[in-house]
């Protein structure tokens, strides 16, 4: 896989909830804290989004897509001057399908989705992200409208089998809007995910991912790659914020961890397929990377 999908994997998205709502008039929508991301899109209309710890509100347009990734408290509007009310009291009152409606609709729908993370270390996707992540570029729109046309009428239908689909097409809007996101802000931003749109720094870290187990240095990582030593590791401090070798480490443990906790393979297994000739070094490595040793991190998984 992709170093984007192998991350998702190993994060284990789920889809707390696929649906949206459709609401006419006036109004004022407030949200409070939540985990994991928040992924959105407007069917129709617009409205606005103001997020806690944001200065400057975002207007959203038909077809436009919004990350939410760090769990804030925030607020959707047609006129944020107006006062809020409660989302979840308000949405729980009506619905048709999976879709609120406020005010007999008609004025703005969204769709969307909520995705909690089932692995431990979401900071290396979250981490990466803005506080608000907005696509809303004409094509970046396209890209997604077949994705978001579909979701919508799943979930105002509710023909047989629709809360599956509609959780298959929360996930696609989500990686399609991390794709278009590292995209847009290609060369702005700081951590893995924007660097994966670097040719040379993403083609770095997906030879990482592709065989974590080889005996990388800094010398064939470069070669692989076609760069020098010290511009790659210039560039992919740069980028990614941390070295090469810190960021390999750093996946091997986050691979160790998820091996120890959904399979059965001992740590002396997993510690050669990770590239290590003794345990003593991998449990070193462990421990200084995920902050306990691999037996405490599988009791603690168990809790």
């Amino acid at each position: 896989m992709d170093p984007l999908s192998d991350v998702l994997s190993l994060l284990k998205p789920r889809s707390y909830v696929a649906g949206g709502f459709d609401v006419g008039g006036e109004w004022a929508l407030q949200f409070h804290q939540h985990q994991g991301i928040k992924c959105y899109a407007i069917v129709s209309g617009q409205c606005w989004l103001a997020v806690d710890g944001v200065a400057e509100p975002v207007q959203l347009k038909t077809g436009d897509c919004f990350l939410l990734p760090r769990g804030r408290p925030f607020r959707l509007a047609s006129d944020l001057a107006l006062p809020s009310v409660n989302a979840l009291e308000v949405l729980r009152q009506r619905r048709l399908g999976g879709i609120g409606v406020i005010n007999d609709g008609g004025n703005c729908m969204l769709v969307g989705g909520h995705f909690v993370f089932s692995g431990k270390h979401t900071g290396i996707l979250l981490e990466a992200l803005p506080p608000i992540a907005h696509v809303h570029k004409e094509s970046d729109r396209e890209t997604l409208r077949w994705s978001l046309q579909r979701l919508a009428a799943e979930l105002r239908e509710q023909r047989p089998g629709h809360a599956l689909i509609a959780q298959h097409l929360a996930h696609m809007m989500l990686v399609q809007a991390l794709r278009l996101v590292l995209a847009e802000e290609e060369g702005s931003g700081v951590g893995w995910l924007y660097a994966l749109a670097d040719p040379q720094i993403g083609g770095a870290i997906g030879a990482l991912h592709a065989d974590p187990a080889q005996r990388w240095t800094l010398e064939t990582l470069a070669q692989h790659v076609g760069m020098s030593r010290s511009t790659l590791a210039l560039k992919f401090k740069q980028t990614v914020g941390t070295s090469p070798m810190e960021y390999l480490t750093r996946w091997r443990m986050l691979l160790a961890g998820d091996r120890l906790v959904h399979s059965s393979q001992p740590v002396s297994v997993i510690s050669q397929q990770l590239g290590y000739e003794s345990d003593s070094a991998f449990s070193t490595a462990f421990k200084r990377v995920m902050g306990c040793s691999p037996r405490q991190y599988v009791r603690d998984q168990a809790l």
